[in-house]
């Protein structure tokens, strides 16, 4: 069974496995159960909009308590998504939001949430750099896609290189949480 450490984790890990027709898009129940080792065990249960495939997803949850969304996990890494992945969506969150806020509240909300969300995703990759290391390992790249943004930009997952992202992220959210006070 897939363990994931959040809600966030596991829903972002169903974002990221389309349907086998390669619709992306699903909209899930989602319930708590007690699996039958005594773990709190997540299901979320679907139907395909485009090709009407059911889909499943089981999840143990971490018995650590999960931080607040946005964040996806506590301290350690990810068993489920790969650092290249997390990369990836920092990337999109990042791009769906305008660098400086909006005068529009309702967009500057989504802005918000969107440089929120690539922050907690960038803050992610990071987990993966082993204790004393300079850099994620080639072998923590496990999804197709992660492992291609690894070979196109290796330097990308360098220990400076990861600091000084988030710290530019950091510092956009700070802008916006400065414009909605």
């Amino acid at each position: 069974m897939l363990i994931a450490r959040s809600a966030p984790e596991c829903r972002l890990y169903i974002d990221l496995h389309a349907c086998s027709c390669g619709e992306a898009a699903v909209d899930v129940r989602h319930r708590l159960r007690t699996g039958t080792d005594g773990s709190l065990d997540a299901v979320y249960e679907g139907q395909c909009p485009r090709c009407g495939l059911p889909r499943r997803f089981e999840f143990t949850l971490d018995p650590a308590t999960p931080p607040p969304p946005p964040a996806f996990g506590g301290p350690t890494p990810s068993r489920i998504i790969c650092p290249g992945q997390f990369a990836l969506v920092a990337d999109r969150q990042a791009r769906s939001a305008p660098l400086r806020p909006t005068a529009d509240p309702r967009q500057r909300a989504r802005g918000r949430a969107a440089i929120a969300r690539a922050l907690a995703a960038q803050e992610e990759v990071a987990k993966f750099i082993p204790p004393g290391g300079f850099a994620v390992p080639g072998d923590a790249f496990t999804s197709a896609d992660g492992l291609a943004l690894y070979r196109r930009e290796p330097d990308r997952f360098t220990a400076d290189r990861l600091a000084a992202v988030t710290e530019t992220y950091r510092e956009v959210l700070t802008s916006y949480d400065d414009a909605l006070t």
